[in-house]
């Protein structure tokens, strides 16, 4: 019996690939060995240290336990499409200056999980201050844009 493979099409640091892909073929394989994206690597195999992780449509996912196939039309972040292109991300540089990156294997899915969680908790707040409340003074309007950067 031969190997099934299917075409998917994935936005991967904002580019579209379009892939043939064995239907057992993981995410994580086709980021590294068919795009070439190497910042993501596989710890354990099962899911449990995060070095594998990537953001599938901004949520931290396991990228060794996740086939490829499920990514078709999804958009997906891995650390190299993390920072612009002039320099690095707010929180590599607070990873770095911090001096939390360890022996680094495993740097870039905690970077990428510490992303996920704080756009979640800046989200809830910037619900929060859409409109001015009567608690709130009157440069209220002026919060939001605390939380643009």
């Amino acid at each position: 019996m031969g190997e099934r493979s299917i075409w998917i099409e994935i936005e991967v640091n904002g580019r579209v690939y379009k892939e043939l892909v064995g239907v057992h073929e993981t995410l994580l394989d086709v980021i590294r060995e068919k795009l070439g994206l190497k910042g993501a690597k596989e710890g354990c195999g099962c899911g449990q240290c995060g070095a594998c992780t990537l953001l599938l449509e901004g949520q931290p996912v396991n990228a060794c336990l996740m086939l490829a196939v499920q990514a078709d039309q999804k958009r997906v972040t891995t650390i190299e499409g993390l920072a612009p292109a002039d320099g690095l991300h707010p929180i590599q540089k607070a990873f770095i200056e911090e001096h939390a990156v360890q022996c680094g294997y495993c740097t870039s899915g905690m970077i990428l999980s510490s992303k996920a969680f704080l756009d979640k908790k800046l989200n809830a707040r910037m619900k929060r201050f859409k409109r001015p409340s009567p608690v709130m003074p009157a440069v209220a309007p002026g919060i939001p844009r605390l939380f643009r950067r």
